[in-house]
């Protein structure tokens, strides 16, 4: 795989939903619903077929630990970003400034997301098919409630570069290989509740259907033969 290739896929992703979302002005709800149903499937195989056994490996007996530790930042983090990281936006109130806690908390989530990226680049395609509809419902939501366009635009582009950013600091800095195995952990809790919450909530009153099966399957399938 191309040395860039961890690093833009994330990057672009958002980028093209954005855009996506400016241009187009997607309503189809039951669509979205459907990709991130698969994007979330497709993140929580991800993480269990690929990451979790990796990390393992390392034979480090606080491994569980710092799972849980990740689930649990995870869910501090969703109290500042409401959700926005499994695409649970509500509202339509005009906003006029920026929400300085939700930006704050989806750039922290979106630069850990970025630290095991370099040594597992299969999770940069995991986290583009995860941040793809992210970035459409947030746009979107974004332009119905009225945000400044320049601060759209600042708070979609600080999102793109963030999980390209932790992928480029974990390269830099070598001190922090040094705890690979603790971010990696962490990052894995965040993916575990991110994904579980994805599938679950991605269609009204957590039914599931066959075209929410089928694209939870697929997922499972796509992750499978990376």
């Amino acid at each position: 795989m191309n040395t860039y290739f961890p690093l833009l896929l994330p990057l672009l992703s958002v980028l093209i939903g954005y855009v996506f979302a400016l241009f187009l002005k997607p309503e189809a709800k039951k669509n979205l619903k459907l990709l991130l149903a698969f994007s979330g499937s497709f993140l929580l195989s991800l993480t269990v077929m690929h990451l979790l056994p990796n990390l393992y490996e390392a034979h480090n007996s606080s491994v569980g630990l710092y799972i849980m530790l990740g689930i649990l930042f995870q869910i501090i983090l969703e109290f500042f970003s409401k959700g926005a990281e499994h695409g649970h936006v509500h509202g339509h109130e005009k906003m006029f400034k920026m929400p300085w806690l939700l930006f704050i908390s989806l750039c922290i989530h979106a630069l850990l997301e970025g630290f095991p990226v370099s040594h597992q680049h299969e999770l940069a395609l995991g986290i583009a098919i995860h941040h793809f509809p992210i970035a459409i419902i947030l746009t979107t939501f974004f332009v119905n409630a009225q945000l400044n366009k320049k601060a759209i635009f600042l708070f979609m582009i600080s999102f793109a570069i963030m999980t390209p950013l932790g992928t480029l600091l974990s390269d830099i800095f070598p001190i922090l290989n040094d705890y690979y195995t603790e971010i990696t952990a962490v990052v894995i809790g965040i993916l575990f509740h991110i994904s579980s919450t994805i599938i679950f909530e991605s269609s009204e009153g957590h039914k599931f259907n066959i075209a929410k099966i089928s694209m939870i399957i697929l997922g499972i399938a796509m992750a499978y033969f990376i």
